[in-house]
């Protein structure tokens, strides 16, 4: 009886330390040794599906059959511009709190605009231009890569790289060891004395081997037979837009033919999303990322597309060809990844910064409701009708971001009441046919307006950033000319933005529930086990964690 009753009390010694060695190995799962955050400017929701047909088996649909997909998630600010999107992504914040309200916005601090990362105080590195006199302290919070360097001592690496300056600066934060944009007055990768004194010496060497000299002799022609783009309208649109130095929207583009504006030409065309691929693999190799005993951090963000987007629109077969060479491109990426920092041992999600409304004159051609909106109109309308409110020529500094800037100054000086004249101009702007709402941006909270774009607009309001009235568009209306379209608004056709999930810690499936942009950092925080960055009000997506 004795001996069975310690077999017994071994049995169940044994079955409590494995379960509690299980429970262990739960609770401390490995950490990657990389993370890699992809962010594709003004890449809609509905493109990891709209082309699908078309897709390796490598790219996008590896992404969606091994990562979890957040199907529903959403921007919860306005205006949805790319400067805020890659700022809210890796802080978790919106711009009422982090401060980057646009990308670029009135201040009346020194009287003029500010554009996102403009700093005087730094030079520019690998060019003679003034693009480079770029920096993050504009922004007012860390980033998730800020919180990664903190908890290690700063023996973490973090480096953010894009053809847009505040597409690399923003994401990488202010304690980033490097960031890399394009200057496309040389046609190279550039940075500023914020990060270092000189280029390292892999960039130079890199910058010498003269990538988009060579790309930019290969027109661009589609990587398919083009009967094969059905999913996009026919080619040569006359809302379509044109490349610099050309005079239609058709296949091939020449751009071997591009001479005088040929580096800014380059960032529409695919080859400049190779390119940014390219330099990430570099900073991967030269850096040694994802080689060390802490985790490493890597914020690539593809401008390409939204060149392109903004040029030709979501239906045109430039867009197509774009997300189907895409597709490649990360594919590639993936598999250099796989190679050298060793599968299962990275994390990497990808998502966008806003999506894109479609081109007013697609929608006009298949009886949609939408057009074009006249901003400069407005703004000579509403200063006149200032001028017989107030007396005053300069009553309105500025239309921006659909916010009106009123020179508050200059009305209280001539005893006016504030409040009053910025009455005047929502009455004023609600009678304007294309406007569905207008409102006092101190006031958001009082107005009659929609719950979920109230939420927007608040978290979108900085008192010191945002101007004193803000108006919303009927859906479909965009501030453009004839060609091209553009994004902004808080309709889903610019807030539905994808979300998906790959690597160390991530179990397959998806979410239909509503997520937001702002909970990428948090959830990047709880799967490192660190801090959440400062203005952090995202939540932890839990469905995604293994």
């Amino acid at each position: 009886m004795f001996k069975l009753m310690r077999k017994y009390l071994l049995f169940v010694t044994l079955f409590l330390f494995g379960g509690l060695v299980q429970a262990q190995k739960k609770e401390t799962s490995p950490k990657p040794k990389l993370v890699v955050g992809l962010v594709i400017d003004q890449m809609r929701w509905d493109y990891l599906y709209r082309y699908q047909n078309l897709y390796s088996e490598n790219g996008f649909k590896r992404l969606l059959r091994d990562g979890f997909s957040c199907e529903n998630t959403l921007v919860p600010y306005l205006p949805t511009y790319t400067a805020p999107g890659h700022t809210c992504v890796y802080t978790g914040s919106v711009p009422a709190i982090h401060g980057i309200v646009g990308n670029d916005w009135y201040d009346a601090r020194i009287g003029g605009n500010m554009y996102c990362s403009d700093d005087s105080s730094v030079n520019t590195l690998g060019s003679p231009s003034k693009q480079g006199k770029m920096s993050p302290r504009n922004m007012l919070t860390t980033t998730i890569g800020d919180e990664l360097r903190l908890s290690t001592n700063f023996r973490s690496k973090v480096i953010g790289v894009a053809l847009k300056d505040r597409g690399a600066i923003l994401p990488a934060g202010h304690a980033a060891n490097a960031a890399y944009w394009f200057d496309d007055s040389v046609g190279q990768w550039i940075s500023s004395t914020y990060y270092f004194k000189q280029l390292p010496e892999w960039v130079v060497q890199y910058n010498n081997k003269h990538y988009v000299d060579k790309a930019m002799k290969q027109d661009w022609n589609t990587l398919l037979p083009i009967d094969k783009y059905t999913n996009s309208t026919a080619d040569n649109k006359v809302y379509e837009g044109n490349l610099p130095e050309e005079n239609q929207p058709v296949f091939p583009h020449r751009l071997s033919q591009i001479t005088k504006e040929k580096y800014s030409a380059f960032k529409y065309t695919p080859a400049a999303s190779s390119y940014t691929f390219d330099m990430a693999k570099a900073i991967v190799k030269n850096e040694k990322m994802g080689g060390g005993e802490f985790t490493d951090l890597l914020a690539v963000s593809i401008s390409s597309t939204d060149y392109m987007g903004h040029t030709f629109g979501p239906n045109s077969i430039e867009a197509e060809d774009t997300y189907l060479r895409l597709d490649k491109d990360i594919a590639d990426f993936l598999n250099y990844l796989d190679a050298t920092v060793g599968k299962g041992n990275y994390l990497f999600f990808l998502t966008a910064d806003h999506a894109a409304a479609h081109v007013p004159g697609f929608l006009t051609e298949n009886n949609l409701p939408g057009g074009t909106f006249n901003t400069s109109a407005l703004s000579k309308e509403l200063a006149k009708r200032l001028k017989e409110v107030t007396g005053l020529d300069n009553a309105m500094i500025k239309i921006q971001n659909n916010q009106v800037y009123l020179n508050e100054k200059s009305i209280k000086a001539a005893g006016k009441n504030m409040t009053e004249v910025e009455q005047e101009v929502v009455d004023f702007l609600i009678d304007q046919p294309l406007i569905e709402f207008a409102f006092p941006t101190k006031r958001i909270e009082s107005q009659t307006i929609p719950a979920v774009i109230k939420n927007m607009l608040t978290n979108g309001y900085n008192a010191k950033r945002s101007g004193q009235v803000g108006y919303i568009l009927t859906p479909g209306y965009i501030a453009m000319g004839s060609t091209g379209t553009t994004h902004g608004a808080w309709n889903p056709y610019d807030s539905h933005i994808p979300l998906v999930w790959y690597g160390t810690g991530i179990k397959p499936g998806k979410t239909n529930r509503e997520t937001y942009m702002t909970d990428i950092a948090p959830t990047i925080a709880g799967l490192l086990q660190i801090q959440m960055p400062s203005g952090n009000v995202g939540k932890v997506i839990e469905e995604v964690k293994k």
